[in-house]
């Protein structure tokens, strides 16, 4: 199981948790798994194509899942995953 960070913004779509577990062997599966658990992300997430929102940015062990193998990047047991929802403004 991967731990997912839950960014403060969607803490209420978790039930107020910070960090929730999930099983996936892909950062796609956790992520699908986290919104089978908590359907209110999903909207959050991802987009009607199934790919993540253009405002959402994802790390594995701090490292950018864009730079990696995106959605299918591996993750291994004890692995953490963060969701960092992009912040606009001037």
């Amino acid at each position: 199981m991967a731990t997912v960070r839950i960014p403060p913004v969607l803490r209420a779509r978790t039930g107020g948790q910070s960090e929730v577990e999930a099983g996936g062997s892909t950062v796609g599966e956790v992520l699908r798994a986290l919104t089978a658990a908590h359907p209110d992300t999903e909207a959050q997430l991802f987009g009607a194509d199934g790919d993540l929102n253009r405002y959402v940015n994802v790390y594995l062990n701090d490292e950018d899942v864009r730079v990696l193998d995106g959605l299918e990047t591996a993750v291994s047991d004890g692995d953490t995953i963060v969701i960092l929802p992009a912040m606009a403004g001037g």
